[in-house]
């Protein structure tokens, strides 16, 4: 009988960081009310930390902090802003120093996705998700900056693997990504004098989450993955409890890919090249499928 391959366990930080290492700080992350960043925001305050969640869905924002101050013990609150718009994210900014006095640790994490290949995508769509991830992040690093330079502090950017190959269907979050790790280590440069560190987090394919559900043309198990099996978002949660904590205090203008390796063996999951030869007939597959 051949050997079993290892599966990696999914633990919870708390069994490694100690539970107060973030009492006192506040954070502020973007796209906090769903998904990955909602669980990297619950990991920092299982810590000890206070958050502002930033999102355009204010129902779903004031829920997810209910939820997330419940759950932790700790404060959470919402605030309705488009990373698009300055002045908004500016007043989600002035919000969080009202209520809590400062801002720790920055996690920028407002995304946009879909399924379109470069001849079916209209000049708009491409331009919205520029505007969301890379320009989306640049709104938030300047509104954060000056309070993130008071409390020598931390951001995280979320990003992704899909451009470091040619992904087929991704052009635009290849492109925004692409933005989202350059603004991070330029940052990185400029205020590390200041006592400022940023990293990337690049998360490979998480199971359960939208990203998954939506965008992949299956569930991703049955892809190989050296360590055994597809990303949970307690292993974003880790990365994320790591990078700000002061384990991590000489990290900085680094990508951390959160993918068990996956990426080193990673091929399209789209049929190639049937999905850029037919685009229409590999979306009715995909819309089938959601």
């Amino acid at each position: 009988m051949a050997p079993s391959a290892y599966i990696a366990p999914v633990i919870n930080s708390t069994l490694v960081f100690r539970d107060d290492i973030f009492k006192g700080k506040v954070l502020f992350c973007t796209g906090g009310g769903s998904g990955i960043c909602r669980a990297m925001t619950e990991a920092v305050m299982r810590h000890g930390a206070n958050a502002t969640i930033v999102g355009r869905k204010l129902d779903r924002l004031t829920q997810a902090a209910k939820e997330l101050s419940q759950t932790t013990g700790q404060v959470c609150i919402p605030a309705q802003a488009d990373v698009r718009q300055p002045s908004a994210i500016q007043d989600a900014v002035t919000k969080t120093i009202e209520k809590f006095g400062r801002i720790d640790f920055v996690i920028c994490g407002a995304a946009g996705n879909f399924l379109a290949p470069i001849s079916g995508m209209s000049e708009n769509a491409f331009r919205t998700v520029m505007e969301i991830d890379t320009i989306g992040t640049y709104n938030t690093i300047k509104a954060t900056l000056a309070h993130v330079r008071a409390s020598k502090g931390s951001f995280i950017m979320t990003s992704a693997t899909l451009h470091y190959n040619g992904t087929p269907y991704q052009a635009h979050v290849s492109a925004a990504k692409a933005g989202v790790d350059a603004l991070s280590n330029v940052l990185a440069v400029e205020e590390g004098p200041h006592g400022v560190r940023s990293n990337v987090i690049a998360p490979g394919p998480i199971a359960n989450t939208e990203g998954m559900t939506r965008l992949a043309p299956t569930s991703g198990k049955e892809f190989p993955y050296p360590l055994g099996r597809p990303g949970d978002v307690k292993d974003v949660s880790n990365a994320t409890v790591f990078l700000f904590s002061d384990a991590a205090a000489y990290v900085t203008g680094q990508i951390l890919a959160v993918d068990g390796g996956s990426e080193h063996l990673r091929t399209t999951q789209l049929p190639y090249p049937a999905s850029v030869l037919d685009p229409s007939a590999t979306l009715k597959v995909l819309k089938a499928r959601m």
